[in-house]
């Protein structure tokens, strides 16, 4: 091949890597099939078996480029369909306290059976130490973000709520620094963009709380799935959102924002403690159903609320389950082996987009110049968050020869004088 690409794309940003890798995989494809043709113009008898193996390697450099991008935008699709869903079981008159127990006990019925295949030769031993990091995992991760994330859909919108977790990279910085667990380095290019980034993305959220503004009329598609239902006293309208649900709304995702946030610095510890992904995915989900399972006891013990029948409920509660907090985990786990946490992160502010055109087009849901100007500045400062995170890595990642050198050094100096 001409060159490697990964050596290439490492010193662009991140939200340019992804266009440059594919660029250059071309260029490669590009030599070979020349190169090819020139075999075959030498020696046309002796060259077909070269060419056709040319023929394959355009093939696998082509299909390695473009896997982990298909596979992160099918699952931000399946993620954007989950919130639709939603929105269509509250509708249907769904308590978001029963969705989640159900989803985290699909969930982990779903990844039970993963880890007893995968790990069955290498799980490390569960302590007392990892359970309690794991009944905090399934809290923070499972049943309080899903509650308080359910709560919001039924006060607000789902754009509204989507817009709310984009805040994760922000309040996961701000939550880091005041856990010791990052430092600032105000005085570098890296901690002026993270800081910068953060004050956007809560200057947006701020922005789609408080300005309306007018509304955008883009195209009618004259579907509205959020129908009126009936029932026996009489007929029961979908819940209207104002701007007083809104602000009832607003601390459910701020909570559910949090909540996520510490949930992705008790997995990191996780991950350390007990380094076996499926293991611990099922302990998460496990201790996450058993809590969400309580909590919606406690609140809804009429049978009418648990019965599931060939309805939209049946269908959210499978999709969310199975699916979304199942199937999608792996498939964004392998992906994030592939080609890094940074490659995944940079997607999701494409499911921000999908539920915004999908519920105007499908729920009815109006767009306001408010509600696109700030979602586009939460955009804006979680990729500004991204760059200096991937700036970080390649700073880290040159480091690191670096302090193997000094090591080995001193390891040369050292040995002589210890056989005297």
């Amino acid at each position: 091949l001409l060159f490697n690409y990964f050596n290439i794309t490492l010193h662009y940003p991140l939200t340019l890597q992804i266009y440059f890798s594919i660029k250059i995989i071309h260029i490669n494809n590009f030599v070979i099939y020349f190169s090819s043709l020139f075999l075959e113009y030498q020696n046309p008898i002796t060259a077909s078996k070269s060419i056709k193996k040319m023929k394959w390697i355009i093939c696998k450099n082509s299909l390695k480029a473009l896997i982990p991008v298909v596979l992160m935008v099918f699952c931000q699709i399946g993620y954007a369909a989950v919130n639709i869903m939603y929105k269509l079981a509250i509708n249907d008159g769904m308590s978001m306290r029963v969705a989640a127990a159900y989803r985290l006990c699909f969930a982990a019925a779903f990844t039970i059976p993963l880890a007893i295949i995968f790990d069955r030769k290498e799980r490390p031993k569960i302590t007392w130490k990892v359970l309690y990091m794991a009944f905090l995992c399934g809290l923070f991760g499972g049943s309080l973000l899903l509650n308080l994330y359910g709560l919001g859909l039924t006060l607000t919108s789902a754009t509204f709520m989507l817009s709310m977790l984009n805040l994760v990279p922000g309040v996961t910085f701000i939550m880091a620094i005041s856990f010791g667990l990052e430092k600032l380095n105000w005085r570098l290019a890296e901690g002026k963009a993270k800081v910068i980034g953060t004050i956007i993305s809560i200057g947006g959220a701020m922005l789609m709380i408080f300005y309306k503004g007018v509304e955008i009329n883009i195209w009618n598609s004259n579907i509205n799935l959020m129908h009126p239902l009936y029932d026996k006293n009489g007929i029961m309208e979908p819940i209207p959102v104002n701007f007083s649900s809104k602000l009832l709304g607003v601390p459910c995702g701020i909570g559910s924002c949090c909540s996520f946030s510490l949930w992705l610095i008790i997995q990191t510890r996780l991950n350390e403690e007990y380094p076996s992904h499926h293991s611990s995915t099922a302990l998460m989900s496990t201790m996450g159903a058993i809590q969400a399972t309580v909590l919606a006891l406690c609140f809804d013990r009429e049978w009418s609320q648990w019965k599931l029948d060939y309805n939209i409920r049946l269908l959210t509660i499978v999709y969310s389950g199975v699916i979304a907090s199942g199937l999608l985990i792996v498939v964004i786990a392998w992906c994030i082996k592939i080609k890094g946490p940074l490659f995944a992160s940079i997607f999701n502010p494409l499911q921000l987009l999908l539920v915004a055109i999908s519920a105007y087009l499908l729920l009815d849901e109006k767009l306001y110049l408010g509600s696109v100007f700030g979602a586009v500045l939460i955009v804006c400062g979680i990729y500004a968050v991204l760059w200096s995170k991937s700036r970080e890595m390649e700073n880290k990642k040159k480091l690191l020869p670096l302090e193997t050198n000094i090591n080995s050094e001193e390891v040369e100096f050292v040995m002589p004088n210890s056989y005297k």
